[in-house]
């Protein structure tokens, strides 16, 4: 935990917060922090600074905070994500908040199992703890916007035009000769298809929608892997 990440209910004064749980556990069994030690915190959705220990003990944290910097910059990308395996999500989605993805679709596809589409890990919650983890990594306070698309048909044609307008789009596959490129400036859109890959009806309505198909060579890679790989050469 690079990062204290505190929200607004952990406030009991205007420039004090109250921690417990995780976060007080973490501090004291890895930050090993005293009364007087310093910290540094952030304010989910806003502003990051510093928490100077006031009073720790078994039961709570108390940090007197000031908060006068922005979080970085994010990444100007929309990412639409086959939904991989619930196991996997969990990593991808804190991996994709410590990278700073702006925009997450987790798209249905052909290959995609039904089953897990009630996963757990699906919930508001159980999303947010995830990628909570990948800010407080990366030192970031502003969580991606995730929405979820059952029905690949109507997304594409409905509701992607206009998401991916302005955007460069490019559809990750890797049976195309054309290689990923690198250093890519602008708004991006990126779609990334189940460990299956997408089938031809769903690669030819991306490409009609605009998305050039793009490969990081003849190796197949598990969605976790690929991502920070596309990612990687992207940005």
């Amino acid at each position: 935990m690079n990062l204290i990440l505190i929200d607004d209910d952990d406030f009991i004064a205007e420039d004090r917060v109250r921690l417990s749980g995780r976060r007080l556990a973490h501090v004291r069994s890895v930050h090993r922090a005293r009364a007087g030690d310093t910290l540094i915190v952030g304010r989910l959705g806003g502003l990051m600074g510093r928490g100077q220990v006031t009073a720790i003990s078994d039961a709570s944290l108390e940090l007197s905070v000031t908060l006068d910097t922005p979080p970085p910059p994010r990444a100007e990308v929309l990412l639409l994500l086959a939904l991989p395996r619930p196991k996997a999500l969990r990593r991808i989605l804190q991996h994709l908040s410590t990278l700073g993805v702006d925009q997450i679709v987790l798209l249905n596809a052909y290959r995609v199992e039904k089953s897990f589409w009630s996963s757990p890990i699906l919930s508001d919650d159980a999303i947010a703890k995830a990628m909570r983890l990948g800010l407080e990594q990366a030192k970031d306070t502003r969580l991606p916007t995730v929405t979820r698309a059952r029905r690949f048909k109507p997304f594409v044609e409905d509701d992607l035009p206009t998401l991916a307008a302005g955007r460069r789009c490019l559809l990750a596959h890797p049976h195309t000769d054309a290689p990923c490129p690198r250093g890519v400036s602008g708004p991006l859109a990126l779609a990334v298809g189940p460990e299956g890959g997408w089938i031809d009806y769903e690669r030819g309505m991306l490409e009609a929608a605009g998305f050039a198909p793009v490969s990081l060579g003849p190796r197949i890679l598990r969605t976790e892997s690929a991502l920070p790989v596309l990612l990687g050469r992207l940005l």
